[in-house]
């Protein structure tokens, strides 16, 4: 795939980036070396895959993925010396004191 610095110019201008001319021819080069690796991975042979690796028993039931409520540790009291409708009651700053 030839990446050239145009290429590179435009998705620069996409991401509001500022690329200078001489970053873009560079920039181009780096990226089309790049790419050409990874369009490399597609010539290496097909070999059987390794089975992936799982920790634990194999045969360990899976839990059902259910949204609930994570359980407190402690009560918000505990933390929170005062609450009123269920919200944290924290004094203003000193810049928000009203005269």
């Amino acid at each position: 795939m030839k990446i050239g610095a145009e290429e590179v110019r435009h998705v620069a201008r996409l991401a509001e980036l500022a690329v200078t001319d001489a970053d873009a021819e560079r920039l181009a080069g780096e990226l089309e070396r790049i790419v050409g690796m990874v369009e490399r991975l597609g010539d290496l042979p097909e070999r059987d895959t390794a089975e992936p690796m799982v920790i634990g028993s194999q045969t360990a039931a899976l839990r059902e993925d259910v949204v609930a409520p994570v359980p407190l540790t402690r009560r918000p009291r505990a933390f929170a010396p005062e609450m009123r409708e269920g919200f944290f009651v924290v004094p203003k700053l000193g810049g928000m004191v009203e005269e």
